[in-house]
């Protein structure tokens, strides 16, 4: 057999892992461990980058871009990223509950708090927000160590 014969087939097969894999490739983002009732009960752990988030049980929400590197929470402005969503969803995530359960998510923000903590706001709506007076949900995160 010539090593051409060999090859070809373990190529097609790696090949085909990488295609079969590549959902959970968006799970690399920086790990956060939910910490808020809120978060444990309908995000679980997340995974974030700059690209996307993604949710215990494998629903993701893709960013189409970051929108603002500052944000206004509870009236100050802090640095924080404000991302657009790609595709604007209120996806079903741990015990059946949604992400917003007001309609689509549009924006996602997050930003570090005080305590080693970060937060992550969810916001329907066509602008992007200003501040977190208009979230729809708010989850408490450990950061990535």
């Amino acid at each position: 057999m010539t090593m051409k014969k060999i090859c070809f087939p373990a190529c097609l097969a790696f090949i085909a892992a990488s295609f079969l894999t590549a959902p959970l490739a968006l799970a690399d983002g920086d790990h956060y461990t939910a910490v808020s009732n809120t978060a444990m009960s309908v995000t679980g752990d997340v995974w974030m980058d700059d690209f996307s988030i993604t949710f215990e049980n494998d629903e993701s929400l893709e960013f189409s871009d970051l929108v603002a590197d500052h944000f206004r929470v509870n009236g100050k402005k802090i640095p924080a990223s404000l991302y657009r969503v790609k595709d604007p969803a209120d996806p079903e995530l741990q015990n059946g509950n949604a992400l917003c359960g007001a309609g689509d998510v549009t924006y996602l923000a997050n930003w570090a708090l005080d305590d080693g903590m970060t937060a992550i706001a969810v916001f329907t709506g066509n602008r992007p927000p200003k501040s977190d007076q208009d979230m729809c949900a708010l989850y408490t995160y450990e950061d990535p160590k």
